[in-house]
């Protein structure tokens, strides 16, 4: 519902842990409620304008999807050149949705959850593009290798470098499919309407 993610931690944790491939790793999604109330649609979308996440200077939004990443890495000398031989990912993806914090009359509850049920998919898009984006860093940086760099400096420049660039790619989706979902006529847009406009 935002493209505000939360910066990119691109913590390097050096181990002695010996060199793999692409590691399985499985990214942790947690869901992190905020209480709205109201006993009709127009009610709780006037909860959540008031109780919504911040998002920039643009207010506040229905909900929004930040993630904290880290890395396990290790750099490793190789003649006059470093390797990237070990990169194992940390990702922790968090979805920030709003909840009734009282029980629903059964046609605004079923008017709801059809809501709420819209709004989880598209913030787990979100989740899916930072998951990929992950994925893209893995696959990038494992087995890069640098010349002329036996104390495994420029390395470090060049795997920034092409971080930045995936990540802007990351954010970028984000932002198109915001606009498109959140455009007239939109995903959102329609979900919003039917929510206020019903019982």
């Amino acid at each position: 519902m935002t493209t505000n993610f939360l910066s990119c931690v691109l913590a390097a944790v050096f181990t002695s842990v010996p060199a793999v491939a692409l590691a399985e790793w499985q990214a942790v999604e947690e869901v992190r409620p905020y209480s709205i109330s109201g006993t009709s649609g127009a009610g709780l979308y006037a909860s959540i304008g008031e109780r919504g996440p911040k998002a920039g200077g643009f207010g506040r939004a229905i909900a929004h999807t930040t993630f904290k990443l880290t890395w396990t890495r290790k750099y490793e000398p190789q003649g006059n050149a470093c390797v990237i031989v070990t990169n194992r990912p940390k990702l922790i993806i968090s979805y920030t949705l709003p909840k009734p914090s009282a029980e629903l009359p059964a046609a605004v509850k079923s008017s709801w959850e059809a809501f709420i049920s819209g709004v989880q998919a598209h913030e787990r898009v979100h989740g899916e593009t930072i998951k990929e984006m992950v994925k893209e860093i893995e696959a990038t940086s494992i087995g890069l290798t640098v010349a002329d760099d036996p104390d495994c400096k420029k390395i470090r420049i060049e795997l920034t470098r092409r971080l930045g660039e995936i990540s802007q790619r990351q954010r970028q989706r984000g932002r198109d499919f915001d606009k498109i979902e959140m455009g007239d006529g939109g995903n959102i847009q329609q979900l919003i309407l039917k929510l206020v406009n019903g019982p």
